[in-house]
């Protein structure tokens, strides 16, 4: 009975001593001592408490204490709650010291907090970067195509990286400058002369204001000839033009069948109403002789008329036709 009673207070105590050492980071409190930085044991348990890890935290304190700075640990409890990166941060404030670059907490973790990375910007501010354009498309007034690249060298402004744009609003205002400029020139030819105007012109719009970054210098890398825009598009209105005269022409020949076809319709009209009177001609007539208001001699003198007549058209007809032969020969 004893010997459980034993083994029953052996284990009560290696699971007490469990939990004291789990809540109670006496390791990393000595080593926070050690580094001269002052934390209690209660503060250490209240991170516990907390869900805020303490290793972090020490790590973080003891790194901003030899670097000599003066940070308290509630903030730092602050800012990994609010969802910050307290290593980056610190990180970030120990580089500005030593770039001499005024840089305080609450800037820093506000900078952090807002999506950016602080510690790469300090280091942006310290080293510029180089950000390559696209190749960007621009017509001179001349017609001719030029597709440039550009390097833009940019440098971190600290003061203006909570709300001001990024990379992809600085790199769309230099390709309009760009754009701006060639479009500005009066042949292609003298964009190619003089690459370094475009430069130089860009860099006086002040296309940094609202930015996080502050351009240093924008430097033509590349600039070759595109198309002749001014050519094809001439091209395409003549063909264009083209297509609307082929259209108009085969709307007057429409309009012209259309009337030569109500013409015929009306020809045959007059024809059918000319036959329909002649044949009338003959029962009138029969009637004259009946009614005797025309005599047999009449109607003899009236054929006569009528074959002279025709007589005469036939040989008008010949003369016609042939001194129409003569003039084709």
């Amino acid at each position: 009975m004893e010997i459980w009673l034993i083994i029953v207070i052996v284990v009560a105590i290696l699971a007490f001593l469990w939990l004291f050492f789990t809540f109670v980071p006496i390791p990393l409190w000595i080593s926070a001592v050690a580094a001269n930085v002052r934390i209690g044991i209660l503060s250490l348990v209240g991170m516990r408490l907390r869900r805020v890890p303490p290793g972090m935290i020490v790590n973080a304190q003891i790194k901003a204490v030899k670097a000599g700075l003066s940070i308290h640990t509630n903030k730092l409890e602050a800012h990994f709650l609010a969802g910050g990166n307290v290593d980056r941060v610190i990180n970030a404030l120990i580089a500005a010291q030593r770039a001499d670059i005024s840089l305080e907490f609450e800037r820093a973790a506000a900078i952090d907090l807002a999506g950016r990375d602080v510690l790469e910007a300090v280091q942006m501010s310290v080293n510029p970067k180089v950000i390559e354009t696209p190749p960007i498309s621009a017509i001179a007034k001349n017609g001719i195509e030029l597709v440039a690249k550009a390097k833009v060298t940019v440098r971190a402004n600290i003061d203006r990286l909570i709300g001001g744009a990024g990379e992809m609003t600085v790199i769309a205002r230099v390709g309009e400058g760009i754009v701006t400029t060639i479009g500005s020139a009066t042949s292609h030819e003298e964009v190619l002369e003089n690459p370094d105007k475009i430069s130089k012109i860009v860099l006086g719009k002040g296309l940094e204001a609202g930015t996080a970054f502050e351009i240093l210098s924008i430097d033509i890398a590349d600039i070759d000839v595109g198309r002749n825009i001014g050519a094809q598009l001439q091209t395409d209105q003549a063909e264009a033009d083209k297509r609307i005269a082929q259209a108009k022409a085969e709307e007057r020949r429409a309009m012209a069948v259309a009337i030569e076809q109500e013409m015929r319709a009306q020809v045959q009209e007059m024809r059918a109403k000319v036959v329909e009177a002649e044949a009338e001609v003959p029962k009138a007539m029969a009637s004259a002789l009946r009614e005797g208001k025309l005599g047999v001699m009449d109607y003899y003198n009236m054929m006569n008329v009528v074959s002279d007549t025709q007589m005469r058209n036939s040989i008008a007809s010949t003369d016609e036709q042939s001194s129409s032969d003569k003039m084709n020969t």
